[in-house]
């Protein structure tokens, strides 16, 4: 099966220039991470368009109308986000009508949908959070559902110019219930594109290029990328309208490195996991140690994960170990906690414990410290335990103890991806 992956447009890509303009000086100071570009990018492919560029600039009203001014001049749609509250260095709104040459006036279905809300919830409301109702004249107003600063789109010589709410809660329906539709209507897309995206485990971004490269080398049209996070690589392959091409490019890709595939698109590779148990009707429980409870908590993120998943444990200590997963004393001290056969018992106790039909178990050493020459820092014992013979892999991740415990997780998981019984 071509594995094209869906959207209201079938992956189209349009000739129109799009900038994104993110204000907000706590995203420049990093007390905020900002999402909205990714998001957006993301919400703007799948709909047939292209990010074309991307600034954040500080909530000064001389930043702001300075990026629009430069943006719209240059481009068909510009988006924008922030600075539409009811507070001091919420700027955007009065600023583009400046900048427009346009007044404010006030939106009366706006003026009572905010009334409505602090009614709603049953708080006073501030005489000031009305100023979210004074709109440029002519602006399209964009109905906020999850808050109290609607959206505006405005007409420009090239094209549009659409204010959106920061907040992502509200930023990102609204997006998509009503910048999405309007943007087909306006400035519909054309030229369709054809994406495959596969999603890679277990090898590094070089080696994979390496694998591949030959094979893709000789079929003129593809578009072939590489995206690497960590415990991860993506690879992205493109064509335009030559369907067959994209099919014969993922066989490609699949004959060579099949075995580290384990999704593609937006797959994780804990909905992957939760996927094929649900299937089989199998069960899981985990047993952690250096990774925190990180491994039940991916594993729970996933919609319908109670069907599988039994129980997690995070024995950290020693005693824990032995109370909780039955992992026996002698075993401690003959091997230490971060041996193969304390990660055996551990998996298999936890299986035992609960009558699932696989447990996966994780101790290591996380770092900065505890590593010896025999066992450094980043050394990880990853046990998947299961019908068949229990299984354990010896991985070495030297790295940061977030980026540890992921990866280890990542490692957990991919066992089990290959480690079905058949």
């Amino acid at each position: 099966m071509p594995c094209v992956e869906p959207c209201p447009q079938a992956w189209q890509a349009a000739p129109v220039r799009i900038e994104l303009i993110n204000t907000g000086s706590e995203l420049l100071l990093g007390r905020v991470l900002n999402t909205h570009q990714q998001w957006i990018g993301q919400q703007l492919v799948a709909a047939g368009y292209e990010l074309a560029h991307q600034q954040t600039v500080p909530d000064t009203g001389a930043a702001i109308q300075a990026a629009v001014r430069e943006s719209i001049a240059r481009s068909e749609l510009v988006l924008v986000t922030g600075g539409l509250g009811p507070t001091a260095d919420d700027l955007t709104r009065q600023r583009i009508a400046e900048l427009l040459e346009v007044p404010l006036e006030e939106h009366s279905e706006t003026r009572s949908r905010i009334t409505a809300f602090f009614k709603k919830i049953k708080r006073s409301m501030p005489e000031s959070v009305l100023v979210q109702a004074q709109v440029p004249v002519g602006a399209l107003v964009l109905t906020n559902r999850h808050g109290t600063a609607p959206g505006l789109a405005m007409p420009t010589p090239k094209g549009w110019l659409i204010l959106l709410p920061g907040p992502p809660r509200e930023l990102r329906p609204m997006f998509t219930d009503a910048v999405v539709p309007l943007l087909v209507e306006k400035m519909p897309p054309e030229n369709p594109i054809a994406v495959c995206t596969l999603k890679i485990t277990g090898l590094g971004e070089s080696l994979v290029e390496r694998r591949i490269a030959s094979a893709l080398a000789g079929l003129d049209g593809l578009g072939v990328g590489y995206c690497a996070r960590v415990g991860e690589v993506d690879v992205r392959l493109s064509t335009r309208g030559d369907a067959a091409l994209l099919d014969q490019a993922e066989a490609a890709v699949r004959g060579k490195i099949g075995e580290f595939i384990y999704g593609q698109g937006d797959d994780s590779l804990e909905e992957v996991v939760v996927h094929e148990l649900t299937t089989r009707g199998q069960t899981l429980t985990v047993a952690e140690s250096c990774t925190g409870g990180l491994l039940a908590h991916r594993i729970t993120n996933v919609p319908g994960a109670s069907a599988v998943f039994l129980a997690g444990h995070c024995t950290y200590s020693n005693a824990a170990k032995v109370n909780t997963l039955g992992v026996k004393n002698e075993t401690l001290a003959a091997h230490g906690a971060v041996s193969e056969a304390v990660a055996r018992e551990m998996a298999e106790g936890a299986r035992a414990q609960h009558g699932a039909d696989y447990a996966l178990a994780t101790t290591g050493i996380a770092g900065p410290s505890g590593g010896t020459a025999e066992k450094p820092v980043g050394t990880v014992f990853i046990a998947l335990a299961g019908p068949g013979e229990t299984r354990v892999l010896n991985p070495r991740n030297p790295f940061d103890r977030e980026t540890f415990k992921f990866v280890s997780t990542q490692q957990a998981l991919d066992l089990l991806r290959r480690g079905w019984e058949k």
